[in-house]
């Protein structure tokens, strides 16, 4: 966890049960009035509703043809993912959402619509790295082992959150591999959840507030939010 003025960055998996005890813990321990979620409406009604909404050829037009076919590779990784570890996708978000409804706690959506997100995927990934990543899913296939090794995870546990280090590892082989993904996925969802959470300790300076996020965005976002406001504490002393 990471903490600014009286906001806390919770970094977690979202098929980790380790991040489901501690989104646990958090809110026991911290009594937040606010809890903020690396979630749009749209992913909210998804994880709450009973009826679960999946990637539909309805969604195309609205995010293009490669922001809903990674949409649907994404939604199958993940629930393969999540029945190995036995934790459903997002369980940690469901946690802080049953916890804060219970104890009365407020909710914020801090995340960019999901989809703007895959509409940016489908303008910004591009033919090499289209390549590069069916180069990839076929070394990973055919030289699993090799690939395991070269890329750091062969004491991979899914079942935590990754070590910051680990985090770090991963996310500048991405940069470097897939710029445009890095640049949609991580970058620009930074950006806006730091200015939203900015934001609510703009409006709430006096409330305590839990962010619930994936550990990938925790180190750049606080960079970001303390950059920000430091910023408008300079502008408003200059005023």
């Amino acid at each position: 966890m990471k903490t600014f003025q009286k906001l806390t960055l919770l970094g977690t998996s979202h098929i980790a049960q380790q991040s489901v005890d501690e989104v646990t813990k958090a809110i026991t321990n911290l009594k937040p009035q606010i809890v903020a979620l690396e979630l749009d409406k749209t992913r909210f009604y998804a994880l709450t509703s009973k009826e679960k909404r999946k990637v539909r050829l309805s969604d195309l037009p609205r995010v293009g043809m490669k922001g809903y076919l990674f949409a649907l590779i994404g939604a199958y990784v993940q629930k393969k993912l999540g029945k190995i570890v036995k934790v459903e996708p997002g369980a940690e978000m469901l946690t802080a959402i049953k916890l804060a409804k219970e104890n009365k706690i407020k909710i914020a959506l801090v995340d960019q619509p999901i989809e703007i997100t895959l509409k940016r995927f489908s303008k910004e990934f591009t033919w090499k790295e289209r390549g590069r990543f069916i180069a990839d899913l076929f070394k990973g296939l055919v030289f699993k082992k090799r690939e395991i090794k070269k890329y750091h995870l062969e004491n991979f546990d899914f079942t935590k959150v990754p070590e910051e280090k680990m985090i770090q590892v991963l996310i500048k082989q991405l940069k470097q591999r897939y710029p445009s993904i890095y640049k949609v996925l991580i970058q620009e969802r930074n950006e806006v959840i730091a200015k939203n959470l900015a934001k609510l300790i703009e409006k709430h300076p006096q409330e305590k507030i839990l962010a619930v996020i994936g550990a990938g965005h925790e180190v750049e976002i606080l960079k970001l939010i303390q950059k920000k406001y430091f910023k408008r504490v300079l502008q408003k002393q200059q005023v």
